[in-house]
């Protein structure tokens, strides 16, 4: 068990260690949640650059989650959130109506098994758990349903893209919008890429892929 938890929580030297020995065996002993800490993903800066797209937010969240490991323990995993918006003019409007965000979860594994709280979860079910880090302007999008999928190089492998189209507000006016998404095992973590755009802003949708093509992990 202790070797596994090594790979999944970064310490060095002697009193790291140490650290993770402890905390394993708290953890074993029921003394104490296993803790855990994912890195952070983003898109460069010369892609969002590129694609007119700024920082909006750059979060830290603690997940506790209850597992069975043969007997009840406790995991904490501190996630990433990293969102950005982009102003547009869609109708004679300006707006915020693009926006893209990229999430690392620890991939938690203990005696050869995963804890991860979204391991298991399809992309249209990542959708709806993380949909507030992708909707703009308290406007929630609805009616999601899947429309196609595709492959794209992102961090040295080929990942599989699922696209879902929707209905949303845009400055008081429905609109149909894109909304693409991606998930996968990378470096110790789970990341989930994720873009919203105005379906009629066909070209947003290149500008999305570029952004989860761009992705560094960690940052």
């Amino acid at each position: 068990m202790m070797t596994t938890f090594r790979r999944t929580v970064l310490a060095s030297g002697a009193t790291g260690a140490l650290a993770l020995a402890a905390g394993c065996l708290d953890f074993a002993l029921g003394n104490g949640p296993l803790e855990v800490a994912a890195e952070r993903a983003a898109p460069t800066d010369d892609a969002l650059e590129a694609a007119d797209y700024e920082e909006n937010a750059v979060e830290q969240e603690t997940i506790e989650e209850s597992v069975d490991a043969g007997v009840e323990r406790d995991v904490e995993a501190t996630v990433w959130a990293s969102t950005y918006t982009k102003e547009i003019e869609y109708r004679g409007v300006e707006g915020e109506g693009c926006a893209f965000a990229a999430i690392s979860i620890p991939d938690v594994s203990v005696a050869g098994r995963s804890f991860n709280p979204i391991g298991e979860l399809s992309n249209e079910e990542l959708l709806s758990k993380y949909r507030g880090k992708f909707e703009r302007g308290g406007a929630s999008i609805e009616n999601l349903t899947h429309r196609e999928s595709f492959g794209l190089e992102i961090l040295g492998d080929g990942r599989s893209v699922d696209v879902f189209e929707g209905t949303t507000t845009f400055e008081g006016a429905e609109i149909d919008v894109d909304v693409a998404v991606t998930s996968f095992a990378h470096e110790g973590d789970r990341l989930v890429l994720v873009g919203s755009y105005p379906a009629a802003l066909a070209a947003e949708s290149a500008t999305i892929e570029e952004l989860m093509e761009s992705v560094e992990h960690p940052v």
